[in-house]
């Protein structure tokens, strides 16, 4: 053979095997094609059972769901309420007004101290009478026995920090005493820890609840197609090309379970808006009950689709073991 001779077929040799790969990866391309339309064919054929199968896959998603907004919620009051977490300073009751205005500044120029407001002793007085209603008598007395105040906003809103930051202000000159409640932050922090963990404990509960309705099924599905299974597995399909169509069926079922759980959550939050609007200004306040936004959602589905083929993968994977051909 001569040398260009077998420069032709070492180039024939080396390129039959590229076009087989090529043609290799355009099969399983089409095979995944065709396998996720016959299982979604197989779902619309059956449209109870696959709508039953959804419907309990998207009630497993609604409660975790709705505690994860329920704590969205939570987070906008905690915001809220860091917002009225103040610190009020009492000074000394020889502080005049020009002194308080200085003090004032020099509490705000503190390391920690996100902003401050100056009440002078006659706006405290005013505020105390309208409040209770004593005008006529507080207005009896020779002189006003309330000091000036500076109520003061931390930059950092945990307890040990509010806590380490009176102590500071404790010293600054003609600051008499710090008043802070520390009580109701820390129930809040502990309240926001309680309420993750419930929904991190109800995530996982109901992810294993929508992999056992997932498992269920297609194990069923698997049965009732046994001898096709041990006819394809006799002239040598493996276990993946075995499990593939199984597969996108419990996908199908995760993503249908996922939407049906976004429709009830949307029709429930329009239900109940207007009740929980009437109660909120009832007490003078106004709330809304969140919705899912389209980060949520595109969350929500793609959780509950992996589930799907999670749930799809262990059945299957169980019981192709069990299957032997004939």
């Amino acid at each position: 053979m001569s040398e260009r001779q077998a420069t032709g077929a070492s180039r024939r040799s080396t390129q039959r095997p590229q076009r087989r790969a090529g043609g290799g990866g355009r099969a399983w391309l089409r095979h995944h094609r065709a396998m996720m339309t016959d299982s979604a064919g197989r779902l619309v054929r059956h449209p109870v059972a696959t709508l039953l199968t959804m419907l309990a896959i998207a009630i497993a998603l609604i409660l975790p769901a709705g505690l994860w907004l329920t704590l969205d919620s939570a987070r906008l009051l905690d915001a809220e309420l860091d917002d009225s977490a103040t610190l009020t300073l009492y000074l000394a009751a020889d502080v005049d007004e020009t002194r308080a205005m200085a003090v004032a500044t020099e509490v705000g120029q503190q390391p920690g101290v996100g902003g401050t407001r100056l009440i002078t002793a006659a706006e405290g007085l005013s505020t105390f009478q309208q409040a209770l209603g004593l005008e006529d008598a507080l207005s009896q007395l020779g002189s006003n026995p309330l000091p000036a105040s500076v109520v003061v906003t931390p930059e950092r809103t945990d307890p040990d920090a509010v806590q380490a930051l009176g102590g500071q202000l404790q010293a600054v000159e003609g600051v008499g005493e710090v008043r802070l409640d520390l009580a109701w932050l820390d129930r809040l922090q502990q309240l926001a820890a309680l309420g993750r963990r419930v929904a991190l404990g109800l995530g996982v509960l109901f992810g294993l609840g929508v992999l056992l309705v997932v498992g269920n099924t297609v194990r069923l599905a698997v049965e009732s197609r046994r001898q096709e299974i041990e006819v394809v597995t006799l002239i040598g399909a493996t276990h993946a090309f075995v499990r593939r169509p199984f597969l996108y069926s419990g996908a199908w079922y995760g993503l249908g379970g996922g939407l049906l759980a976004l429709l009830i959550l949307g029709l429930g939050g329009n239900w109940l808006a207007s009740p929980v609007a009437a109660l909120a200004q009832s007490y003078g306040a106004q709330f809304a009950l969140p919705s899912m936004s389209l980060t949520n959602s595109a969350f929500l589905l793609f959780f509950s689709t992996m589930l799907g083929w999670l749930g799809a993968w262990l059945a299957v994977g169980r019981h192709l073991a069990d299957i032997k051909p004939r």
